[in-house]
């Protein structure tokens, strides 16, 4: 009789404690979205429900798998490529429920995705710097994301690998979540092949130039723009409208310089110099007939204004101001010329 017994409640413990493991763990872990399921930390005595939802969404990473089920035994039924068009038809935990464009159901990762609200912003940032001027390329020097808007928390539009080419239109000084040091951390604004948005400036290496790289020795160049280009036996040499940027200045540059070639020792010289500038990108290049000029985008003591310079040969001359950072309008006649900004004439890189 004892024996029964002792058979029994051994009996007994194995049968809890294979339920327990049936409803506690395997359940749980194989069960589909939407199925009935006994025991979840959430959801005991009920089923797994499905947030459903209506809108369509857009693929972010260049390659996102899709699967049959969220469940941990899973089949890949297709792979997604960056920008494409999908259906949301509902979330499940991390997991988003899609319809691909072959009428085809499926889960994937809901960070894979980008809403359409997130896409609309994202073209029109592609749309605002096909008319501006890059202003310096790099590339990016970790894993990271570009964001819609300057910050950590803001959607994510695309995903950057290590040394992947960036192009850098803008930079705004962004303060840190509380917490976090006082100091302000730079963002810049960059496109990525057929997406743009902003990265952390830390994460991106600036690719100057080697032509000019010698200058980047004792200065912190933040920008380089072809001004023109000249003729030298047969070879087109461009020239440079230069900007860098000393200490810790919330502005994106304090000084510029304007590179031009030198053909008789085939070399840049620096034509023209000036400093003590509290700067804003974009800096703007275009031509007035056959002569380049550059316009700068200047605050002095609160006061936003621009200053436009001309390149004649190898002399830059200060052509006006202009009195907003929206204006296009050419001054109507050049300002006086200054000796005293020409500072700097001619001088080889070789120093």
């Amino acid at each position: 009789m004892l024996k029964s017994r002792t058979l029994f409640g051994l009996m007994l413990a194995v049968a809890l404690v294979g339920g327990a493991y049936y409803l506690l763990i395997s359940v749980p872990n194989h069960a589909k979205a939407g199925e009935p399921v006994l025991a979840l930390a959430n959801y005991f005595l009920t089923y797994t429900p499905i947030q459903r939802l209506n809108q369509t969404a857009y693929v972010v990473p260049d390659s996102l798998q899709v699967w049959d089920t969220p469940a941990e035994i899973r089949t890949r039924l297709a792979t997604l490529k960056s920008g494409e068009l999908v259906h949301v038809l509902g979330s499940f935990h991390y997991w988003t429920h899609v319809r691909m464009v072959n009428g085809q159901d499926g889960w994937v990762s809901e960070d894979g995705l980008m809403t359409s609200e997130t896409h609309e912003a994202e073209e029109r940032l592609l749309s605002t710097l096909s008319d501006l001027p890059v202003q310096a390329t790099g590339q990016s020097a970790d894993v990271d994301n570009i964001h819609v808007e300057p910050s950590r928390t803001a959607a994510v539009v695309a995903e950057v690998n290590p040394e992947q080419r960036l192009q850098i239109f803008g930079r705004r000084m962004v303060q840190r979540p509380s917490g976090f040091s006082n100091h302000p951390q730079a963002w810049y604004l960059v496109r990525e092949g057929f997406h743009a948005g902003w990265i952390l400036g830390r994460l991106v290496r600036l690719d100057i130039p080697q032509s000019i790289s010698a200058y980047a020795q004792d200065t912190n160049i933040v920008a380089w723009l072809v001004l023109d280009t000249v003729d030298d036996n047969g070879h087109r040499v461009p020239q440079y409208v230069v900007a860098d940027r000393a200490g810790r200045q919330a502005c994106d540059f304090t000084h510029i310089r304007v590179l031009t070639w030198w053909k008789r020792k085939h070399t840049y010289a620096t034509s023209y110099r000036e400093g003590q500038m509290k700067g804003y990108f974009p800096i703007l290049v275009a031509s007035e007939g056959s002569v380049p000029h550059f316009r700068l985008r200047l605050e002095d003591d609160g006061v936003k204004y621009q200053k436009i310079y001309g390149l004649f040969d190898t002399i830059t001359r200060v052509m006006g101001t202009a009195d907003t950072w929206r204006s296009d309008a050419m001054p109507k006649r050049p300002a006086p010329w200054n000796p005293k900004q020409q500072r700097g004439s001619l001088t080889s890189m070789r120093r």
